[in-house]
């Protein structure tokens, strides 16, 4: 039996206003997000998945319909829903170290001391296995240790929701498979409840315990949404044979390329 859920859409619909007139980009989208749980939202390009996540970040507002996180409207960022974009968004001129640091200060003024401040900021560096490199600056890291820091500085808020826009997108193989094994770990750890936006088949089945399909846009919405019943934590490898697996991934694939083609 599921616990009440922290994320509620309820019956959102966005329209943004073009040089060509209103443009519908969700309909009517409704769903729940459970404590704990690693949800993927996957479809096509222009199907709305930023667009909804931004909505669940508080980043915008819906045209209707409304958004709730643990029972109370969400009208607005705030640091229970910790975001990661494609683009790691650190600041240059700042470490490793003081990028966290941004943000532990920003929620923690006046609750934690310095001490409390440094040892949260190493702990979270830590968990992206990223503590060696404290003191570096982006431009003296590579690409993935970029985006580690990115998920510290996220979970360094100590977030109820970890909201990720494809944040393996820019990466090579090797690096996005280390870092999904990081997020799988993390969420272990931490019991975190992960939205993951991702245009990966294999991605989403891996990561998540329920992946979300939207159909085409515009007026776009939710076509199916599928339980992953893997148990964790999961081992790529070995998943490769699992014949739950692949059936999964061909619910998926069939989603996307037979029930909802996109046009060339």
């Amino acid at each position: 039996m599921r616990t009440h859920p922290i994320i509620q859409v309820q019956q959102v619909s966005q329209r943004f206003n073009t040089s060509s007139g209103e443009f519908l980009a969700l309909d009517n989208v409704s769903f729940d997000i459970h404590p704990g749980e690693t949800l993927s939202l996957i479809g096509h390009s222009g199907c709305g998945k930023s667009t909804l996540l931004n909505l669940i970040a508080g980043l915008t507002l819906p045209t209707s319909g409304g958004l709730l996180c643990n029972n109370r409207e969400i009208d607005g960022p705030g640091p229970e829903r910790g975001v990661v974009f494609q683009n790691h968004s650190l600041l240059p001129w700042l470490t490793a170290y003081d990028n966290v640091g941004l943000a532990v200060r920003q929620v923690f003024r006046g609750e934690m001391h310095k001490p409390e401040m440094h040892e949260w900021i190493m702990h979270n560096l830590d968990l992206v296995h990223m503590s060696h490199a404290w003191n570096k600056r982006p431009h003296e890291i590579s690409g993935g240790m970029k985006q580690r820091v990115g998920i510290a500085r996220a979970l360094a808020m100590k977030p109820s929701v970890l909201l990720m826009d494809e944040p393996f997108g820019a990466l090579d193989a090797l690096t996005r498979a280390h870092l999904q094994d990081a997020v799988m770990e993390i969420q272990q750890r931490l019991h975190t409840t992960v939205v993951l936006i991702t245009h990966d088949v294999d991605e989403a089945v891996l990561l998540s315990d329920r992946v979300l399909m939207m159909t085409n846009g515009p007026a776009a919405t939710i076509g199916e949404i599928m339980e992953v019943e893997l148990e964790r934590p999961r081992s790529r490898v070995a998943l490769a044979d699992d014949t739950r697996y692949q059936r999964y991934r061909q619910q998926v694939l069939h989603f996307l390329y037979e029930k909802q083609p996109k046009a060339a």
